[in-house]
């Protein structure tokens, strides 16, 4: 693979990040098939795996540590979020000083590592001073528990923020950014790329086959249903005019990769490793056979005259679906931050 740089960081990483999201209650729960699939993705040449605490309640790292106990740990590059609930109790999620020690602890411990390569606030908060939570991430660096950090789905203004207030406050800052992109999903090349680029951030992209929409079982003629449409029904509800767009267009999309001869997720995948901002794309394999499907893309490269008719389909800047932002900020999420 042609391995890239990520952000000023000066690790080499591959074209693609193995997600492991997937991985536990949420997807596969054989932890023994996980394993296999990521050591495959490995021996295929990918160094970069990225998981949460979140994902299945920590089972994601547990069949994460599992994997590494049997890789050489030095070679792989290993991300991880905190944020999510992790519990009832109040405090056990956010971005507080106090829960970020104690979750990247417990992390560690459900990865078997005694480092972290990249950790990232998997959201913003905005309960909480971002100086609190770069304060903590500092500390961590400093302790050597994790080498870096970054963020995960924020929007333009808080990432120039954090880069701002880590300066001032003579912070480490955030070197990565985590964001949803696609080919249904464009909005963050309107303001979060320029920023990343601005601020030489990595740019590790989440969901690009867009939850399944981009995976080859959606379109005409097709059943168009997903597993996890009963979890999210704003992102898969049909009668949705956002989601009846979606389905229009990888339709259209479909006859553009069999014009060019390439699958559905090959052309979903070059798309998103086509843009110079963006480090690599995460993909979510949840068995052997979606990992394969996958792998091609990291060779296959998309002309000019195939990427403007990209832009004709769904013009830059777009999200066809407002909910596949991936977050909306609490001015419009809570009513009462709108009326006296």
């Amino acid at each position: 693979m042609d391995y890239r740089t990520l952000g000023r960081t000066g690790v080499k990483v591959s074209p693609l990040c193995l997600g492991a999201m997937m991985f536990g209650a949420w997807g596969n729960a054989d932890h023994d098939d996980a394993v296999r699939i990521i050591r495959r993705a490995v021996d295929a040449g990918i160094n970069f795996v990225d998981t949460a605490d979140v994902y299945s309640a920590g089972e994601s790292e547990t069949i994460v540590g599992k994997a590494l106990a049997g890789l050489d740990r030095q070679h792989i590059v290993l991300a991880t979020k905190v944020h999510g609930p992790m519990g009832s109790d109040p405090n056990t999620r956010g971005n507080s000083r106090r829960w970020i020690i104690a979750e990247c602890e417990h992390s560690l411990r459900r990865l078997g590592t005694d480092y972290i390569d990249l950790y990232q606030i998997h959201r913003p908060a905005p309960d909480t001073d971002v100086d609190e939570t770069l304060g903590a991430l500092t500390d961590l660096v400093r302790a050597g528990k994790i080498r870096y950090f970054g963020s995960s789905t924020f929007p333009a203004h808080q990432i120039v923020e954090a880069q701002w207030v880590a300066e001032r406050r003579v912070r480490e800052r955030f070197v990565t950014e985590q964001p949803p992109y696609s080919l249904l999903a464009r909005g963050i090349e309107a303001d979060v790329l320029p920023v990343c680029r601005q601020y030489a951030m990595g740019v590790l992209s989440w969901s690009p086959l867009a939850g399944g929409w981009l995976s080859g079982a959606f379109g005409d003629g097709r059943d168009n249903t997903s597993r996890r449409s009963a979890m999210m029904p704003d992102r898969y509800d049909l009668s949705l005019p956002g989601n009846q767009r979606k389905l229009e267009v990888v339709t259209e999309l479909q006859r553009l990769a069999g014009d060019i001869g390439a699958s559905m997720v090959e052309l979903a995948l070059a798309f998103v490793l086509a843009h110079p901002d963006v480090t690599c794309p995460i993909i979510g394999p949840r068995t052997m056979e979606q990992l394969e499907s996958q792998l091609p893309a990291a060779e296959r490269t998309l002309g000019d005259d195939v990427l403007d008719r990209i832009d004709e389909i769904v013009p830059p800047g777009t999200n066809l679906n407002a909910a596949d932002a991936g977050w909306a900020p609490s001015a419009l999420a809570d009513k009462r931050l709108r009326r006296r």
